[in-house]
């Protein structure tokens, strides 16, 4: 007898865009809950040509946990949907109210798993391989009354060059953000004289400090560095932004 192969594919989609063969596609890049919220909802649509099932639920940032054995202050609805090709399903978002913190901005992550039908080869017991698509995006629960606002946060980013701690031949960019807001780079580029370099993207906590390899650069300027940033808005925008290295 023929062995039938299932292989499942599980591919996280991050910020500009989707796998090139997932039919799901999620009506942006992150999600944002405002505390004054009653619910929100995301948009799934099916671009396909074939019906499939969708899967969703949210994890605290531990991509590899099982959907069952999660605990975060949201319900998802609903959790399971099938999908005709071409035609759309409404994931409703509600926050239990389980506490947050209030001086600060938290982030989960919205999980749509792709289930495509199963084929006729498989009905007949022939090798095939199917695909399943996995799409994670930030959902970010944002309290009421922070200082300042999610544009402006990335103003506020304060730029250094260090060097790495466990080797003398390279250096870093230290990014520390002063704001109660996450701030989501797509990548960087420093300039000091004739000398350049870049960094990928990250995501940098409310009052925390990160810290990023620089591809290119191999010793600390000793001239003016200007640096010019990347971010992504809460619609998926990228911005542009220009600072200086202190």
């Amino acid at each position: 007898m023929r062995v039938l192969l299932k292989v499942v594919l599980c591919a996280a989609a991050m910020a500009a865009g989707l796998p090139a063969m997932a039919d799901v596609v999620i009506a942006g890049t992150r999600a944002v809950y405002n505390a004054t919220d009653r619910e929100i909802t995301v948009r799934l649509t099916n671009g396909g040509q074939r019906p499939l099932l969708a899967q969703s639920w949210i994890d605290n940032g531990v991509a590899e946990q099982r959907p069952e054995e999660i605990r975060v202050p949201f319900t998802l609805t609903p959790p399971v949907a099938r999908l005709d090709a071409g035609k759309g399903q409404s994931l409703r978002i509600a926050y239990t109210q389980e506490p947050l913190p209030t001086d600060r901005e938290s982030v989960f992550w919205l999980n749509v798993l792709e289930v495509p039908p199963k084929s006729k080869e498989a009905d007949s017991e022939g090798n095939t391989l199917q695909l399943a698509f996995r799409t994670r995006i930030k959902l970010f629960f944002r309290p009421q009354g922070l200082v300042g606002d999610a544009a402006s946060a990335p103003a506020t980013l304060n730029w250094k060059i260090v060097a790495e701690p466990t080797n003398p031949h390279a250096v870093m960019l230290q990014v520390h953000n002063p704001s109660p807001f996450y701030v989501s780079l797509s990548g960087a580029e420093i300039t000091a004289n004739s000398v350049s370099a870049s960094i990928d993207s990250g995501m940098v906590e409310p009052f925390a400090t990160q810290r990023f390899a620089l591809k290119g650069l191999k010793a600390i300027p000793a001239d003016p560095v200007t640096i010019d940033y990347h971010f992504i808005n809460d619609f998926g925008g990228v911005i542009d932004g220009k600072a200086s290295a202190k």
